[in-house]
């Protein structure tokens, strides 16, 4: 009994193939048979969205029992659930132990695009990312990664409905992906499998601060788009707003750029470029960066930085910005203003923070003392 309790706790949401099928074995299921049930067992979960065993039809009613004695369908937990006026919707998730991750969904006129968590938390401290003053507690594991989008899919309605909302997927949320690199691997391979929630891997970037040695790798394994965090044009002051640099210069990062598996002009790498105030943003800087990604083919984003309580940085002036994408823009690349989204809710880029408990507490607090209040007065 107590054996299957234990089993009945993992969830086939966000199973890899080969977790789902090392699970039948212990079903007796004669090994003929092994892949046509994981890909049945793959179409429920993946492409129909099912929320109960007993729904795949396909499946004998003694085999549906019988895999209910390992598993559910639970996903994880969401502890909070905020849209913006602009309608971006931000979800605080949480896992069995307890740890919490933001997802977000950006909603756009020709696409929908959802910003997936692979940390909780984060290690880099990068100096203008309020994600980064929360300590690493834990990498997410594959099965985590892809439950994101099964909740997404769920509280959108997603999943028979067409045309699709979410289509794109961006590794841009908590964490450094390239620091929990198998299981963002295993995660983005599941999510982009075409007999399930068949995700292009060109509709799907990873974005890392520059781990050189993983690069390489992400290009051969993953083989997704690639963006990096760049924020500045030299040494010093990248060292300064993105420490990591300080391992991996620009020099090693932008060799590993030119290296990058598949790169050609229609697989180019994205260089996100936050706008700090009297930091990064001169049109001398905008000049230096043109020539520092000279020959990778690549788009050049500008992000108008997104403030949060405690940072020292000031977003750019709008002219100042619009100064700086002109010059690259004449340098041969494309450098688009991202529209700042979700800001009335911290989801807006460099916003993510799971540790929500204290706020949610606070403003429980407050409440219980306005009721109080409000008798004290009723009484008087």
């Amino acid at each position: 009994m107590t054996e299957d309790k234990e089993n009945k706790e993992v969830s086939l949401v966000g199973l890899t193939k080969k977790e789902i099928k090392d699970s039948l074995r212990k079903l007796d299921i004669p090994d003929q048979q092994l892949n046509m049930r994981v890909n049945q067992i793959w179409g429920w979960v993946y492409n129909k969205g099912i929320n109960s065993i007993d729904e795949m039809t396909t499946l004998s009613l003694d085999l549906r029992e019988e895999l209910k004695r390992y598993h559910n369908l639970e996903r994880p937990q969401i502890s909070d659930e905020q849209i913006s006026k602009d309608g971006t919707k931000k979800w605080l998730l949480k896992f069995n132990d307890g740890s919490e991750v933001e997802t977000v969904f950006i909603p756009d006129d020709e696409r929908g695009t959802l910003c997936v968590s692979s940390q909780v938390g984060c290690t880099l401290n990068c100096t203008f990312c309020h994600t980064g003053t929360q300590r690493l507690v834990r990498n997410l594991t594959s099965q985590e990664i892809v439950s994101q989008i099964i909740i997404a899919k769920d509280s959108l309605s997603e999943w028979r409905q067409e045309p699709r909302q979410i289509t794109n997927i961006v590794m841009m949320g908590m964490g450094e992906p390239l620091y929990n690199f198998e299981s963002v691997r295993d995660g983005i391979l599941t999510m982009s499998d075409d007999a399930g929630l068949s995700i292009s891997k060109r509709k799907i970037t990873l974005s890392t601060s520059g781990i050189v040695p993983k690069i390489k790798m992400a290009g051969d394994e993953i083989g997704s788009m690639l963006a990096i965090s760049l924020h500045a044009t030299n040494n010093d002051l990248r060292n300064e707003i993105v420490p990591i640099n300080k391992k991996y210069p620009i020099e090693e990062l932008l060799e590993a750029c030119r290296n990058y598996p598949g790169l050609s002009n229609s697989k180019r790498i994205t260089f996100e470029y936050v706008m700090l105030k009297g930091v990064n943003d001169s049109e001398a800087e905008a000049r230096d960066l043109v020539k520092l990604i000279s020959g990778i083919p690549a788009k050049i984003n500008l992000i108008p930085f997104n403030s949060w309580p405690g940072s020292s940085y000031e977003c750019s002036d709008w002219e100042q910005i619009e100064k700086f994408g002109d010059i690259v823009n004449r340098g041969g690349y494309a450098s688009p203003i991202r529209t700042p989204r979700g800001e009335d809710i911290s989801a807006a880029c460099g916003q993510l923070k799971s540790d929500t408990k204290k706020v949610r507490a606070s403003e429980k607090y407050k409440k219980e003392l306005a009721k109080i209040e409000s008798k004290r007065i009723g009484r008087l």
